[in-house]
This record gives C-alpha cells, sequence and structure tokens, in this order.
C-alpha cells in the first residue's frame, strides 16, 4: 500500500503515466467531459469532494508546468479565484476555450464541486 501521495488507484496510475507537456483537467460537476477522454468521476454529493481539496492534493503530486482558469471566474467565483492563485500562478482564458482544451486532456478529474467556473487545466512539467 502507498504510504505517502495520492492514495486514490486511479489517479495515481494515470498521473504516473503522464509526460511532458499532457493535459490535466480538474472540474467541477457541470464540466461537460468530451467523448473519449478519460473521467475519474470522485463526486458523490452536491459539492463534495470540493476543486480545491482535490486540486490540492492533486498538486502535491503532480508537476504542473502551467495552469489555465477561466476568466469568467473573477466575476462568477472570486473566493475560489484567489485559493487557486494562492496555490499556483494561472493564466486565464476564456470557458469556452478551456472546454475545448478539456477535448485534448490525457484526463478530467470530476469534483463534487457546484460553483461556477471551478475548473483547471493543468498542463504537466518535467521534475529536472
Amino acid at each position: 500500500m502507498k504510504k505517502l501521495g495520492m492514495i486514490n488507484r486511479d489517479i495515481a496510475a494515470s498521473l504516473a503515466s503522464f509526460g511532458h507537456t499532457d493535459l490535466l483537467v480538474i472540474g467541477d460537476c457541470g464540466l461537460p467531459i468530451p467523448k473519449g477522454v478519460p473521467c475519474i468521476d470522485l463526486s458523490y454529493r452536491i459539492g463534495e469532494p470540493s476543486f480545491l481539496t482535490v486540486l490540492e492534493a492533486v498538486l502535491e503530486d503532480f508537476q504542473a508546468e502551467a495552469a489555465f482558469i477561466a476568466r469568467e471566474i473573477t466575476e462568477g467565483n472570486p473566493e475560489v479565484e484567489k485559493k487557486v492563485l494562492a496555490q499556483l500562478k494561472a493564466d486565464y482564458i476564456s470557458h469556452e476555450e478551456l472546454k475545448e482544451q478539456s477535448k485534448q486532456a490525457k484526463l478530467i478529474i470530476r469534483t463534487g464541486e457546484a460553483t461556477p467556473y471551478a475548473n483547471i487545466v493543468l498542463r504537466s512539467g518535467v521534475i529536472f
């Protein structure tokens, strides 16, 4: 049994398969999942697990060289925006662009988050 890091076997196995520049999306429960993109659905009730809880856990185990959030989050969900930006630097794109980028994702992790624009695209970096 793993002692540290991500203990969800599906997420741990997926993260181990990522290479440089692969895309990982962490989304709220309303984000559309594009056909053909693998999705690990962690939601079990509205709000649980939260987007921020999952993001924090993933960032402990995942090297992100870039992050993208919807610019609409500034007005639609400033509290989540503030907490995301406290954890990492993120570039703003439109929500429509974020949904387009999710079509290229290697994996989407769906949370139970039910607040607007609580989605992020992470681009895999390297650890050296």
